[in-house]
């Protein structure tokens, strides 16, 4: 009976402490260059907006999240994106899982793997009119900036082609 009382005890520590953690673990760090974007408090708790597996050189999964103001125009279908809108793209190495393929009998469960880094679009369009009202930033595992300017440079050009999308490629899967 004591070892339960202790086990329930410890439990209950364990979730106090998991959810009084803060949620992003890089949140008041270094702003990434040209745009001056932090990686925001909180943003491992926004909502999934799309998940993607990029193959080639990249090979990893990706998580795209948003913010409230993200979610609440995907989910109106409402284009552009108002200001205020913060969409994050978390990546992972895309690994076979051991663990799962022993249960299925064979090579066929992929999961996260190591963290590859952090990438942000935050919309002010009075700041960013330059760049279609977007600012852009990317953080390594550990939440620096690991973008010199000249990459940061490149980000635009590469969205523009999603211009009828307000730039932003990711499409919301409910």
């Amino acid at each position: 009976m004591k070892r339960i009382a202790f086990l329930l005890i410890a439990i209950a520590v364990a979730c106090l402490v998991a959810f009084t953690a803060p949620a992003s673990g890089h949140a008041d760090g270094e702003a990434a260059p040209i745009f001056g974007i932090k990686i925001p408090s909180g943003y491992r708790d926004w909502k999934l907006i799309s998940v993607a597996h990029e193959a080639g050189n990249n090979n990893d999964i990706r998580a795209v999240l948003g913010n409230d103001a993200a979610i609440k125009a995907y989910r109106e279908q409402k284009l552009p994106f108002p200001d205020g809108t913060i969409i994050a793209r978390l990546a992972w190495r895309y690994v076979p899982s051991e663990e799962n393929n022993k249960v299925f009998g064979r090579a066929q469960s992929f999961v996260a793997g190591p963290p590859v880094n952090i990438q942000l679009m935050a919309k002010d369009s009075s700041k960013w009119a330059a760049t279609g009202g977007w600012g852009f930033a990317q953080f390594d595992k550990d939440g620096k900036p690991n973008l010199p300017e000249a990459s940061l440079k490149t980000c635009f050009p590469c969205h523009e082609p999603s211009k009828a999308g307000d730039f932003v490629f990711t499409h919301y899967a409910p």
